[in-house]
């Protein structure tokens, strides 16, 4: 097991566990492993997830396959442009046999909740999962209510210009740790996925591999690992240079540096790792920070995204020499 600073790991081959659910979340989804082990980190740091892609492509299908891997509560959202807030969050009714108004909670009381085409809901009822992504708790008619431990919120949307979408406003955004797209499939695995559901469907064939209670604690042991305070540093420099970068409008929030800090350790921790090294947070600065950055017009105009900026920024920003002790030798 390797050792560094960070407090030894219980579970001696976490990358073990993450390999398990790999493995079956791609009986569902073929050809699409980088994207499947980054939702997994998703999951291992106990943030939200954004799917957002064309129709068709198998963001519905990964987020269900990912849900049916840990043995915990799931419940779907299909979200339309008449769907309200209470159908969220839950509802307070009256009894008139007790006199007393009763809370039937909503879909969103579960330890994993499927916001499905999320974006075409109305603003209302998105605004309606705020509480509930920051907070993890909801408030109806005055009183609050917590939410399961743990709690995620998987979410799909389709590209804005698309018909019939409402854009997430930034606040919303900000809530999601991670943002990933699928793309289309390459054409031999394309011929694979005809094969695997010509006879039934491949979510039949997804386990659970993890109960909830291991869930919990792959995700605690994944803040245990340690991360160098030059690379704290090298994190708030990329964050920073977002703040001031030319073409961007509105650049990345302290939640974001947290995020990318959590992610370079969920990264590490699937890795068999005790430590992050520099390479931990430049593979996870895309996914983590993209989806936070405003443009400029003129930069959307010229074709410019905001995934580019970040890859210019990682190349532009030093990497510090980060130390661990690793058999005393340096990073």
């Amino acid at each position: 097991m390797p050792q560094g600073h960070g407090v030894p790991l219980p579970f001696d081959r976490p990358q073990q566990f993450v390999e398990r659910i790999v493995h079956h979340v791609e009986k569902a989804i073929v050809g699409k492993r980088e994207s499947i082990e980054t939702a997994v980190i998703a999951f291992l740091c106990g943030g939200h997830l954004l799917l957002e892609d064309v129709p068709g492509v198998g963001k519905t299908m990964l987020v269900r396959a990912l849900a049916k891997t840990v043995g915990a509560s799931f419940k779907r959202i299909q979200c339309t442009p008449d769907l309200l807030p209470s159908d969220v969050t839950g509802v307070s009714i009256y009894n008139q046999k007790t006199g007393l108004f009763e809370f039937r909670p909503g879909p969103v009381m579960a330890n994993v909740l499927l916001a499905d085409e999320m974006n075409r809901a109305s603003p209302k009822t998105q605004s309606a999962l705020l509480e509930a992504m920051e907070e993890r708790q909801v408030t109806v008619d005055g009183e609050t209510y917590r939410l399961p431990e743990p709690f995620m919120l998987l979410a799909t949307q389709n590209p804005v210009e698309h018909e019939g979408t409402f854009p997430l406003p930034e606040a919303q955004l900000d809530r999601f740790l991670l943002k990933i797209r699928l793309g289309y499939p390459e054409e031999k695995h394309e011929v694979e996925m005809l094969g695997r559901m010509q006879e039934h469907s491949p979510l039949d064939d997804v386990k659970t591999v993890l109960l909830r209670e291991e869930w919990a604690r792959l995700q605690l042991e994944a803040r245990l690992i340690h991360m160098d305070d030059t690379l704290k540093q090298y994190i708030v420099r990329l964050t920073s240079a977002t703040r001031a970068h030319p073409d961007i409008a509105l650049g990345a929030s302290p939640r974001a540096s947290l995020a990318l800090m959590r992610t370079a350790q969920a990264k590490a921790f699937c890795s068999g790792r005790t430590y992050v090294v520099p390479d931990d947070i430049k593979s996870m600065a895309v996914p983590t920070m993209a989806h936070r950055l405003v443009l400029q017009p003129e930069a959307r105009y010229t074709g410019k995204s905001a995934e580019t900026i970040v890859k210019q920024l990682l190349t532009a920003i030093p990497v510090p020499a980060a130390q661990a002790a690793v058999g005393g030798s340096l990073l």
